[in-house]
């Protein structure tokens, strides 16, 4: 697109520079002097005429051969003369007007050629016949031939009227003379020669003065000054042409070192740019081969280099990730850093005006008013300033900065634009150290992630082992408990048996959740609600010295999540507070929401922006110090002789399982406070309400159909039921449990499905509903977290109960199906989708 323009240029200049020089030659000079030349011979040769004609006139001449070479010649300078007048009209008009004067000269010339023969033979004539008059006897015919001759003479040399008056009188008179005889014919020959040259001579003499009067020299005169005008006219523009050309040449003298200066410019900056290009690829060499504790001393080596470009005396490169800024810093011998420079630069980069994007450059730091935002830059001892900004991404927003304190001004250097390779080389050399140190802890994570899932897997087998163990152990205990006198030693023992029991259930449970990996079943929770239930299960469990206070509650908080396990999260969390309390003090439970804009980082959990509501519990303890922080997440890790160290590993999993994530501050002697952050749920969707625990009934004859593989487990269900006062009908294969349902229809009043090892019960149950699809079904299953609500409904399963069964809640599972109407059974379990 740069080429045309400049050839149009070059086209013109070369055509200006040819225009200079053909009209600073003065090519109209030829010319000039051809129509001088051409006009002197015009001259000469109409001045030869004219003596031609006069020596014609005279009779000096035999013959008009001279005068006639005269004429042609006088014609060919006056042709010559037209040739070289040019398309100049003033001049043109001029040799018109002497052409024109030739050509009646000419005219002239040819009259006097034919009368001046004529008078020239008459003249012979005249003389010959005058001497043979002249030598007569007749006296009187020699006096009149000699007074005639006389007269004849005088009017050759005048030809006035009284001279041709005497001619035509003496011619009068010798006519009447009374001559001889044999005069006669010479009088009468005379007489009429006589009577020719007295009308010949006055009109040869009239063309001869006419042909000297207009022989003028006026026209030739003016011509040639015209001509010299012209030739002066162009002489004087063809000196100032050179003087045009001269100053023209001078001009392009000065474009050529212009233009050769700036060539030169962009060379240096050209070797500039490729000095500076090697210094940024130098420093990108070494970042890739650096180590992580090499990294700080490359970017100061790297920001010590840079500077000495622009005569920089300080040079920082520096990146905030959320309110922390991290700064590497260069300066020269005896500069330091003003106070929160260059962290500052953050606030104060946004608040100047730039035109160069990212770019901001200020040579001279110049305030002009009190609140000009260079008054900071001032505060800081900056004099000249460049700084290269990176917006807010993957590698977080970054300033490289250069500043001037000792010098009045930065290096004026057009390239600044190279410094944005050199600021993300330095940005990308530590978002690659970030990356590969989020590597190593992603890696270490997965390790633990692994080592964890081992732990779990192995721990939920074990667990489901002894569930089935103490499940027996209860089962013997409730027996066994109806057997014995209420108040008596053996009944105070089996309380402390079935105690035992249930906190080895409750242990096992949290193994359980901790090992499970299933899908959670969430629901629109208020966390007010949820909150509130928590607060009145831990009134009764807490120790004496340890109070508990929810101090500030929300009450829009809602989450997405199980109302059992975050309940479980709030359990777990307050006594794992009170064991950790010696000292009397006070359980704070607070709950608000927060809306984070940018992705959050809560120790190993990155929470993606949105709407969460947070959780948290404080207490006044002891504290923890960062050897423990960074162990008490782990699973069986405990600090009381006591303690399982499944509490807070089950509270980890619950929250990320429902897209979460748990922070915890803590110090020495400062207390620890939890943050439990939660998904918040939409503001529009209802709210489950949590259901209190049914009272456990006694049956009034009710049959159930058991459907137990394990015979022994069986008999022991069945006289749990029995004691429940429930008439139980147990069954150890399917075929059999179905054909007694198709026998008899309105046989069962409900049936319990138990757990198989190693199999599904939620197909045995299914396949009972499809045989007796009127018939509740209760579910019986070691971990009933794991099922999903539509396929319970589906399989016509309407209450869920651990197993091994416990009294209590197997009798209220019993009579809510009872109590519930038909059309309702089905729903209950779907209702919880």
């Amino acid at each position: 697109m740069k080429v045309a323009p400049a050839a149009v240029g070059v086209s013109f200049l070369l055509a200006l520079l040819t225009w200079l020089l053909l009209s600073g030659l003065n090519m109209n000079s030829a010319r000039y002097d051809r129509q001088s030349q051409a006009l002197a011979e015009f001259s000469r040769f109409e001045r030869g005429i004219t003596r031609e004609v006069l020596t014609s006139r005279a009779g000096l001449s035999q013959n008009y051969d001279a005068l006639v070479r005269m004429v042609d010649a006088y014609d060919g300078a006056l042709a010559r003369l037209r040739e070289a007048v040019g398309p100049d009209r003033e001049e043109a008009a001029a040799i018109y007007v002497l052409a024109a004067r030739a050509g009646r000269q000419e005219e002239l010339i040819e009259q006097f050629k034919s009368r001046n023969a004529l008078l020239q033979n008459s003249l012979a004539y005249f003389s010959l016949f005058g001497e043979r008059l002249a030598s007569s006897e007749d006296k009187s015919l020699v006096a009149g031939t000699s007074a005639l001759a006389a007269a004849m003479l005088h009017l050759t040399l005048n030809t006035s009227d009284a001279t041709a008056q005497e001619v035509r009188t003496r011619l009068q008179d010798l006519a009447q003379l009374q001559t001889p005889s044999g005069e006669i014919d010479s009088i009468r020959a005379i007489i009429a020669h006589g009577q020719l040259l007295h009308n010949l001579l006055p009109a040869v003499d009239a063309i001869l003065r006419t042909l000297v009067e207009d022989s003028s020299v006026r026209e030739q005169d003016n011509l040639h000054a015209l001509i010299m005008k012209r030739q002066l006219a162009a002489r004087a523009a063809a000196r100032q042409n050179r003087l045009l050309q001269y100053a023209t040449s001078l001009l392009l003298l000065g474009g050529l070192v212009y233009f050769g200066l700036l060539l030169r410019a962009r060379a240096i900056a050209l070797r500039r740019r490729a000095a500076f290009e090697h210094i940024i690829a130098d420093i990108s060499m070494r970042f890739i081969d650096s180590r992580h504790d090499e990294i700080r001393g490359h970017v100061e080596k790297a920001l010590e280099q840079l500077a000495g470009y622009i005569g920089a005396d300080r040079a920082y490169y520096a990146c905030r990730a959320g309110t922390t800024v991290s700064t590497y810093r260069w300066s020269r011998e005896g500069v330091g850093f003003a106070e929160g420079w260059p962290e500052r630069v953050f606030d104060l980069a946004p608040r100047i005006e730039r035109e160069r994007g990212d770019i901001i450059y200020i040579p001279k730091v110049k305030p002009s008013y009190p609140y000009d935002t260079t008054n900071l830059l001032a505060e800081a001892g900056v004099r000249g300033w460049l700084c290269i900004t990176a917006p807010s991404g993957p590698l977080r927003p970054t300033v490289l900065g250069f500043d001037a304190v000792r010098a009045d001004a930065l290096t004026q250097w057009a390239e600044f634009a190279l410094f944005r390779m050199a600021s993300d080389a330095i940005r990308n050399a530590l978002g690659r150290i970030r990356l590969e140190q989020e590597k190593d802890r992603l890696q270490a994570n997965l390790q633990q992630a692994r080592r964890m899932e081992t732990v779990g897997t192995f721990a939920s087998g074990i667990a489901h082992n002894f569930n089935n163990i103490v499940g027996a152990i209860l089962g013997y205990a409730e027996m066994a408990d109806a057997g014995v006198k209420a108040g008596s030693r053996s009944a105070a023992n089996l309380a402390e048996i079935r105690r035992a029991g249930e906190r080895a259930r409750e242990l096992i449970g949290q193994i359980l959740t901790f090992g499970r990996r299933g899908k959670v079943r969430r629901e629109h929770i208020s966390i007010e609600a949820l909150a509130a239930e928590t607060a009145a299960l831990l009134g009764a469990s807490l120790p004496s010295h340890v109070k508990f206070a929810m101090t500030e509650i929300e009450e829009t908080a809602t989450v997405w999540g199980e109302a059992a396990q975050l309940q479980q999260v709030i359990l777990n969390l307050c006594n794992n507070a009170a064991q950790a309390m010696q000292e009397p003090g006070l359980i704070e439970l607070r709950i608000c929401t927060r809306e984070i804009l940018h992705p959050l980082r809560i120790r190993r959990t990155e929470l993606a922006p949105g709407r969460f509501t947070i959780i948290s519990v404080s207490d006044p303890g002891p504290g923890m110090d960062e050897a423990m922080l960074e162990r008490i997440f782990e699973p069986f890790f405990t600090t009381r002789a006591d303690g399982s160290g499944l509490g807070l590993a089950t509270v980890r999993e619950i929250v990320e399982q429902h897209g979460g994530a748990i922070g915890v501050d803590s110090a020495p002697g400062a207390g620890t406070r939890f943050d439990v952050w939660l998904p918040a749920g939409g503001s529009g969707e209802p709210i489950s309400t949590q259901r209190a625990p049914d009272i456990a009934l006694r049956g009034s004859g009710e049959t159930v159909l058991v459907l137990q593989p394990d015979r022994k487990r069986l008999m022991r269900y069945e006289e749990v039921l029995a004691a429940l006062g429930y008439e139980p009908v147990g069954f150890t294969g399917l075929a059999e449990a179905e054909a007694a349902c198709r026998a008899g229809r309105g046989r069962f009043d409900l049936a319990l499905v138990c757990h198989v090892p190693g199999g599904s019960s939620l197909i045995l149950a299914a396949s009972l509903h499809e045989a007796a699809p009127g018939l509740p079904i209760i579910l019986a299953s070691p971990s009933t977290h794991d099922l999903a609500a539509p396929l319970l409904a589906a399989s016509g399963v309407t209450e869920l109960v651990h197993q091994p069964l416990v009294s209590a809640e197997l009798a209220a599972a019993l009579a809510r199906c009872l109590a519930a109407p038909a059309g309702e059974r089905f729903q209950r379990i779907a209702s919880a989708r």
